[in-house]
């Protein structure tokens, strides 16, 4: 078994709310929730876990990074639910919400929140937008799948909504990664979920204003097709856990928890 990083943070309440288990997406690890969601749900009471996926972070596997796809990360997310004890919410972001819908096709959830999801249909139109519409942006952003660099520029322009001060730019760009071709190609084409075999259980999908790699319009077409509750995060791009604005998003999820006494 490869050994993986489990971020925990703890509430310090006597009543611990249900816990949240958080799935990042492509080129990062767990790092990318610690900097604020996972302190920020704890001091409300909810336990707080965040996996980094084999090759990410310091899980093990980097080496072996391109061997691997979807379906070991539903493996490690299996593993990691075990680790939590209890069924947790799970909150998977971007890649990290495809490795959720994988999951429902083995096991149930307590409850899942989907953020600036890779669709159910893959990456295919977000590909061809990109690719046709701009091309230098989409060369950049792919150049990260092979592990070489991409400008400062670019990866600002893919993760947040507005301007981003240039030493926050640099701390995250010294922790990004590459990501796992094959995992890759699972998105594109040949590991997307079945929805006919996914357990159904209550859902939210959150759309990003500007995002400029899953747009808010695929979000709610993923929303309909998982049927799941959509709402739209205004103002923040897809790093929404990163982004300057990024508690109004964890207030969002916070709502939605609450009206369901999670």
């Amino acid at each position: 078994m490869i050994a993986l990083e489990i971020l925990r943070r703890q509430p310090s309440g006597e009543a611990p709310r249900t816990p949240l288990l958080f799935l990042h997406g492509a080129y990062v690890g767990a790092w990318c929730w610690d900097e604020h969601f996972l302190p920020w749900f704890a001091e409300r009471g909810f336990p707080c876990y965040a996996l980094s996926l084999r090759g990410h972070g310091a899980s093990g596997g980097r080496e072996r990074l391109h061997d691997f796809g979807i379906g070991d990360y539903v493996d490690d997310l299996a593993h990691a639910v075990a680790e939590v004890g209890q069924p947790p919410v799970l909150i998977g972001h971007s890649m990290g919400a495809l490795v959720v819908q994988k999951y429902l096709e083995r096991e149930a959830a307590r409850a899942v929140i989907h953020v600036c999801p890779v669709p159910p249909f893959g990456l295919l139109p977000s590909t061809f937008s990109l690719a046709f519409g701009r091309p230098q942006f989409f060369a950049e952003i792919n150049s990260l799948a092979g592990g070489h660099s991409a400008s400062r520029k670019a990866l600002a322009e893919a993760l947040f909504a507005g301007p981003v001060e240039a030493d926050r730019i640099d701390r995250h760009y010294a922790r990004m990664q590459a990501e796992s071709r094959r995992a890759l190609m699972d998105m594109t084409l040949w590991g997307l979920p079945q929805l006919w075999r996914m357990q159904r259980v209550e859902a939210l999908v959150l759309g990003a204003e500007h995002d400029a790699l899953i747009a808010p319009s695929l979000a709610q077409s993923a929303a309909r097709l998982l049927g799941a509750e959509y709402r739209l995060l205004d103002g923040l791009g897809h790093a929404v856990m990163l982004d300057s604005a990024w508690e109004s998003a964890a207030q969002a999820i916070l709502a939605w928890l609450d009206e369901r006494a999670l």
